[in-house]
């Protein structure tokens, strides 16, 4: 596929390059600027991924930094440039240590870099967590909508691991819509699954909040599934389970059993994303040796260039792309902007004369 960013020659550069002021954008203002905002962030991650799926944007594999005194924690490195009216480089630096949520703290922590498009210089840097959650709620309800659409809506929901990105899958989902007769709530830890149902209960959905103490349970009461866990290996490994042909949101990548994606329909957001990093689809490839086993990615679903059957259990696998990242970051920067509210360092940039 042939890209259509296009590098600006020499003398163009010269003619508009400036040192762009630098910025610091916090938590508190990235949330002002996306609260209420469920409608528009969907429609702008799906124009950000057709712009993804028509070569207008680079977005290389994430970088994972382990840690060989402390196997359950990493940070990532997603680095990607968007290409279209708003073009955008960056760079989302995420770090996910399971262990602090036992502190007290949030398990995941991010910043973003906005770097200018012309001229390379970084403008602003974002508190990241709420953006990575954000369009990681708002590609798993675009998701829903688009492979449900031939079957219908589902009117019983399943969460299995409700933290952070379950909350704001859920507001998602009720920002831009859609309801629930039943809502099931199963986590490994009483007390979070207590806190996603007070949660729910506080918030008035009119929906049944049911408590399921294994995954089966849930998992069979939810004609969707959405898994947002911190399983670093499968730990769902029975089909039967899926035998009402379920739609899953397998948002957290790792829960399935490769015998269960062998077992179903399967979408991605991007293959060669998606398949690396030990993933279930990963697994899958590795113990089949091929990607037969995937009908192809949300992209081909919304081009029509796949159709989605209903007879088999649908799993959407999305690794998550920093391009959305980049997306949801503009705009922020773009709100508080307009806003006046934005937080400028001076002399950031400061040797900016060649010879002093």
């Amino acid at each position: 596929m042939t890209t259509t960013l296009r590098a600006p020659t020499v003398s163009e550069t010269a003619e508009r390059a400036t040192v762009p002021r630098f910025a610091v954008i916090s938590g508190a203002q990235v949330q002002r600027a996306l609260q209420g905002q469920e409608k528009e962030i969907v429609e702008l991650i799906e124009a950000t991924y057709r712009l993804h799926g028509a070569g207008d944007s680079v977005n290389p594999p994430s970088y994972f930094l382990r840690f060989p005194d402390r196997p359950s924690s990493r940070i990532i490195a997603l680095p990607a440039s968007i290409g279209g009216p708003s073009g955008v480089d960056g760079l989302k630096w995420i770090s996910s240590f399971p262990e602090n949520v036992a502190a007290g703290i949030p398990r995941a922590s991010a910043v973003l870099i906005l770097n200018d498009h012309d001229t390379g210089y970084p403008f602003a840097c974002l508190e990241a967590s709420i953006i990575s959650a954000t369009r990681t709620a708002a590609f798993a309800v675009l998701a829903a909508d688009r492979l449900s659409r031939r079957r219908g809506r589902p009117t019983r929901i399943g969460f299995v691991g409700v933290g952070l990105i379950a909350r704001y899958i859920h507001t998602f989902l009720a920002g831009t819509g859609w309801s629930f007769d039943e809502i099931g709530v199963h986590d490994l830890s009483a007390d979070s699954a207590a806190g996603f149902r007070g949660h729910l209960e506080q918030l008035g959905t009119g929906s049944r909040v049911s408590m399921y103490d294994s995954a089966e349970k849930v998992i069979r009461s939810s004609d969707m599934v959405v898994f947002a866990t911190v399983a670093a290996q499968p730990h769902v490994r029975d089909v039967s389970w899926f035998e009402h042909n379920p739609l899953v949101l397998h948002v957290s990548l790792r829960d399935l059993a490769p015998e269960i994606l062998l077992a179903s329909t399967n979408v991605v957001d991007d293959i060669d994303h998606c398949l690396k990093a030990n993933t279930s689809p990963h697994l899958a490839e590795q113990l089949t040796g091929s990607r037969d086993f995937l009908l192809g990615t949300l992209n081909d679903v919304m081009a029509g260039r796949v159709m989605v059957p209903t007879n088999r259990p649908l799993v959407f696998s999305p690794f998550g792309l920093g391009v959305f990242d980049l997306a949801v970051g503009k705009y922020v920067y773009e709100n508080v902007v307009s806003s006046g509210d934005l937080h400028v360092i001076d002399d950031f940039f400061y040797e900016l004369r060649r010879y002093g």
